[in-house]
């Protein structure tokens, strides 16, 4: 399905000041960006922006600020140097947002020029979609650029906001995630295998639900899997679970056999007696978790299992840890799937960011991937079939 809404490509902005939201929500360390994945993905717009002579005002979140006002800590000007560094642009950094230094350093810009603006989310009003904010910060711009896609899901101020005063526009990024996460399920490539998962069916069980109309095999990791175990009459001892949810996984897996998709679920398991980097895993069957241990991995057997699968597929579509990835001794599983998903060459891979994103880091093996989406959630709402509100305030074409 091609792109529905104008982008920046359908608008002049020569001589244009350009407000873009994007999202340079980046992990610091001691102040220092340890990943910049997200700035890197929001150059090919900037570029374009600056070498058809607009001036470009760029503004994002960072963190979960309290809303009271700055907190040094979570400031975006690592990123505004960051950015300086990668492109060799001109860049200033305002730490003003909606007042009058930020107005006035918008005002000083020539073409071709960039300020990054402080943290919108110093304000409490930016996440409840305050009329004020939205007109205070349209009233730097002559058009709005959307390339934010990690919150496109988002109601929010700097997100919907300008649209509604400004001519608003997506950015390349923007274009291409939703081109990518909608084009799977139109006519993918088959066989289709999606990989789900992460720790929760409660969180995934629209995602879950519309790949069974899609896909040709699903495969079920993570925490999700022993609500599912619940589901099939196992016990899982002191495994992540939630009762609540067997009935739904269990209708999962009527409407799997009822659409011909293969559902695949782990034959063996690592347990562990206590969540910890200093757990001990030990490889059980996956229907006989002894009650004093807990899931932390798929087994050995499920993750051939898997890649066997994976092998053969054509498109393959992930999202989610199969454990817990973070300790080395129960990663196994989580690679072994990685692995799989890089050396099928031919096949087209598109991760739905999260921890997936993390895992392929950890191993690197991003650079294997067709596409890895930079918005866990915002993914996860496209592939779910809902509408992005950021998206949608957009102008259509």
């Amino acid at each position: 399905m091609a792109f529905e809404k104008k982008t920046v490509r359908d608008i002049d902005v020569d001589g244009k000041r350009v407000l873009m939201r994007v999202d340079f929500n980046v992990p610091l360390e001691d102040g220092k960006i340890t990943d910049d994945t997200r700035i890197k993905a929001a150059i090919p717009t900037i570029t374009y922006l600056v070498d058809h002579g607009a001036k470009v005002v760029l503004m994002s979140h960072l963190g979960r600020p309290k809303g009271d006002g700055p907190e040094p800590e979570l400031s975006l000007k690592p990123a505004a140097e960051k950015l300086a560094d990668l492109t060799g642009f001109d860049v200033t950094f305002v730490d003003d947002t909606y007042g009058d230094k930020a107005k006035k350093a918008v005002d000083a810009m020539e073409p071709g020029q960039i300020v990054v603006l402080e943290n919108v989310r110093f304000d409490k009003r930016e996440k409840k979609n305050d009329p004020e904010i939205a007109k205070k910060l349209s009233e730097l711009g002559d058009i709005f650029v959307l390339d934010a896609f990690g919150t496109a899901h988002r109601a929010q101020g700097s997100v919907v906001g300008p649209a509604a005063y400004l001519p608003a526009v997506a950015g390349f990024l923007l274009e291409k995630e939703v081109d990518t996460l909608t084009s799977i399920f139109k006519n993918p490539a088959r066989p289709f295998v999606a990989i789900v998962g992460g720790s929760k069916v409660s969180s995934k069980i629209g995602v879950l639900d519309h790949l069974l109309d899609s896909v040709d095999t699903l495969i079920i990791g993570g925490g999700m899997a022993y609500t599912f175990f619940l589901a099939k009459g196992y016990t899982v001892g002191e495994s992540l679970q939630e009762p609540d949810w067997v009935e739904p996984a269990k209708q999962m897996m009527e409407k799997a056999k009822k659409n011909g998709v293969k559902l695949l679920l782990p034959i063996d398991t690592v347990v562990a007696d206590h969540y910890g980097p200093d757990a001990v895993g030990e490889v059980v069957p996956s229907s006989a978790i002894p009650d004093d241990r807990m899931g932390m991995d798929i087994g050995p057997e499920t993750a051939k299992l898997y890649a066997d699968a994976i092998a053969g597929a054509a498109t393959v579509f992930w999202n989610g840890p199969m454990g817990v990835f973070e300790f080395d001794q129960f990663s196994d599983g989580t690679r072994a799937v990685a692995e799989a998903v890089a050396d099928n060459e031919d096949c087209t891979s598109i991760i739905g960011g999260g921890d997936s994103v993390a895992a392929l880091n950890k191993f690197a093996l991003a650079d294997k991937m067709s596409w890895i989406s930079t918005g866990g959630g915002a993914s996860m709402e496209l592939v779910e079939g809902k509408e992005l509100p950021g998206v949608e305030a957009l102008q259509d074409k």
